[in-house]
């Protein structure tokens, strides 16, 4: 019997503990190793026959970790790799008999993930990320679970993004742009360019343009109204009245609030970027496809 992913969390960040890059692969192995796992049990597969159930909670500690800062991912190719962080290798120094759910509770990051916005609107009060199974309905189950593996992904795939080069990120955002219905683009990063990293014509045929500024920046530096001031001078300078602001970060209030007159700028976020990355399959596969299907009424009714 494979164990559940709790039991796993442990090992995992045990084997990181040596201070060195490890792939998923020697995580795997590691823990299979640590927990006497057979083979016939790391090739269990799930009813969906796509992945294993190994593999499958394997990730998911490694989700769980991540997302309580005790290791990130610091790969720059498609094999994710990883090291155990300053506050991973603390909480290895202080021995602990095994790691649960509740105990990475305790971190803010964790916290955060778990207990997640049910309206960004609102000021005050949180909706538990997964209610208890008891209280909802198998839909509502699996409507829940299927939210926790969309915000997972979307905060691996910044995560995966910040690792990668600033070239990378504007030909990323090209291809998005690309994918979303615009006409063909460009990178424009280059001298003379005026801040501008990149263009794409409004539609199929090139009527218009639409520029594009690329910041690959971490969550702590957000986009402040000064830099949106200076993009809208660069379009200006291209005689552009168009633009995309697109960051792996955030916005300021007051760069949220910025809407200059005779100039149209869309402004998106990291959280919109991997949301839009998922809709538009860039940097992710389909893994399984569900359907839900109901009593067709019509077909009964004589």
């Amino acid at each position: 019997m494979v164990p559940k992913f709790e039991t796993m969390l442990l090992p995992i960040l045990t084997v990181l503990g040596d201070k060195k890059e490890h792939t998923t692969a020697d995580l795997r192995d590691y823990v299979a190793s640590r927990l006497n796992i057979s083979d016939e049990d790391r090739n269990e597969l799930l009813p969906s026959k796509k992945q294993t159930r190994f593999a499958n909670r394997i990730y998911w500690a490694i989700v769980y970790l991540s997302q309580a800062k005790l290791m990130a991912n610091v790969s720059t190719t498609k094999h994710a790799s990883y090291k155990a962080t300053k506050e991973g290798l603390k909480l290895l120094a202080e021995k602990p008999a095994k790691l649960t759910w509740q105990s990475l509770m305790k971190y803010d990051s964790f916290r955060d993930f778990h207990f997640r916005k049910q309206n960004t609107q609102k000021e005050q009060g949180t909706q538990p990320f997964l209610v208890q199974e008891e209280e909802q309905t198998p839909n509502e189950i699996l409507e829940s679970t299927y939210n926790q593996i969309q915000e997972s992904l979307a905060d691996e795939l910044l995560e995966r993004v910040l690792n990668q080069s600033p070239g990378f990120f504007e030909r990323l955002v090209v291809e998005l742009m690309e994918k979303m219905g615009y006409g063909a683009g460009k990178i424009t990063g280059h001298s003379g360019d005026e801040g501008i990293d990149g263009v794409i014509d409004e539609d199929k045929l090139g009527l218009d343009v639409i520029h594009i500024q690329a910041k690959r920046w971490k969550a702590d530096h957000k986009v402040s109204r000064p830099d949106l001031q200076q993009f809208v001078g660069a379009l200006a300078g291209q005689n552009g009245n168009k633009g995309v602001f697109i960051t792996t970060s955030s916005f300021s209030k007051e760069a949220i609030n910025f809407n200059p007159s005779g100039v149209k700028i869309v402004k998106i976020d990291g959280e919109r970027l991997a949301k839009l990355m998922i809709t538009h399959n860039i940097g992710v596969s389909v893994q399984s496809i569900y359907e839900i299907k109901k009593i067709d009424s019509d077909y009964f009714d004589e």
